[in-house]
């Protein structure tokens, strides 16, 4: 372009010949003014000022870092922040005294700050406590009851409500407060329906776990889980974070069915409810089919429901996820077992082998999910006691 204009093309022909605007052959033959053309510096320069009138000056960023080791080693407060620097500036009458945030720039400019900014970490993998699952090789059902539900009226209502962690998949089921029973028919519902899941977890709620009067019972719809193949896991009591789906399930569903319509009756709000489910089973699709595969529920032939079924010694593996007290001992079953005394007010997952007859304790940190170490193992046996079933109906 500066050559063009030196051959001598006006500065508009040679703008309009390049494309550019008229101001940017205005600047490079500016630039190259009075030069020959090899000895000019062509490479673009910075439009940022090389001062700015509002900076700090070094003097003054100085005296801060000087005043703050000064107030840290002989202040009588022990205050040594941006605030009381900036209070002794005002003292020393010092010129144009910067903000006290400005002050905390400098000092964080400079790493004279005390304070360390919090670690954000990568949350787990869901079903992190359980190998298989984090590794996406096995899927887990979380369970959840939400009581306290009222229809206009005084109808009481409960709804259980069912998620599959890798899949997304749900059930939701509102009917009369709910009894282990009914838990059992829902259960086996869905697990004909869309197969069996490899754990299926619930809180430690006496309709899941079973009576807690005496210690070392297993309730009806733990033994139907077991004799079924499904390995039950209850979360620990009072813990934030491993009935996550769940919960967000159960706060969807009280916002997008219960609290959106008005409902006349159980049967109405029930019809509500399987509209949602159907609604959401097509929009989760494709997440449904990625998960890990279901067990086909067996035939009729192979497996059925049965009192005796139930009162039947149960085998298989129970999964219980527990917090030590601070001399490193856990509760299991309403019995107190000592775990280790380097693991206090520390998370451990439990295993129970029925057939095998012992207990596992492994050590758990959400921090090093795959670190599950084994801290100790001990012998048990379930007491060979008759467990009693009231108001049973055999199920197919």
């Amino acid at each position: 372009m500066v050559a063009a204009v030196r051959r001598g093309d006006s500065l508009r022909t040679v703008a309009q010949s390049f494309r550019v605007a008229l101001r940017t052959v205005q600047r490079w033959v500016e630039r190259a003014k009075g030069r020959r053309l090899d000895r000019v510096d062509w490479s673009p320069h910075s439009r940022r000022p090389h001062g700015s009138p509002m900076r700090t000056s070094d003097e003054l960023q100085a005296r801060i870092l000087t005043l703050r080791r000064t107030l840290k080693d002989e202040s009588a407060l022990g205050e040594y922040g941006a605030a009381a620097i900036r209070r002794a500036l005002v003292e020393n009458c010092w010129p144009n005294v910067p903000a006290e945030r400005t002050i905390h720039r400098i000092l964080e400019r400079r790493g004279a700050l005390d304070g360390q900014r919090r670690v954000r970490r990568a949350a787990p993998a869901p079903g992190w406590y359980l190998p298989d699952v984090a590794s996406q090789c096995a899927e887990l059902d979380q369970v959840d009851l939400v009581e306290g539900l009222v229809i206009r009226g005084g109808t009481e209502v409960e709804v259980l409500n069912l998620v599959s962690v890798h899949g997304g998949l749900i059930g939701c089921w509102p009917a009369a407060p709910y009894k282990a029973a009914m838990v059992r028919a829902r259960l086996l519902e869905h697990w004909r329906e869309f197969g069996l899941a490899d754990y299926v977890q619930f809180d430690n709620g006496t309709v899941f776990l079973g009576p807690s009067n005496h210690p070392d019972v297993i309730g009806s719809v733990c033994r139907m889980c077991l004799s079924l193949g499904v390995t039950p896991v209850f979360a620990p009591p009072r813990e934030t974070g491993f009935q996550a789906a769940i919960e967000s399930l159960n706060a969807r569903w009280q916002a997008k069915v219960w609290a959106r319509f008005e409902h006349v009756s159980i049967e109405a709000l029930e019809a509500q409810s399987d509209r949602y489910v159907e609604a959401s089973h097509k929009r989760a699709a494709v997440r449904i089919d990625g998960a890990p595969i279901r067990r086909p529920f067996p035939g009729p032939d192979d497996w059925r429901l049965t009192k005796a079924a139930l009162q039947a010694k149960p085998q298989g593996r129970l999964v219980l996820i527990r917090r030590t007290d601070d001399k490193g001992a856990a509760t299991v079953l309403g019995r107190d077992y000592q775990v280790d005394v380097n693991w206090p007010n520390r998370l451990v997952r439990v295993e129970l082998s029925l057939t095998e007859g012992h207990i596992c304790f492994y050590a758990l940190r959400r921090r090093a999910p795959e670190q599950q170490q084994l801290l100790r193992q001990t012998q048990y046996a379930l007491p060979d006691r008759k467990f009693r079933i009231d108001d049973f109906e055999d199920e197919g």
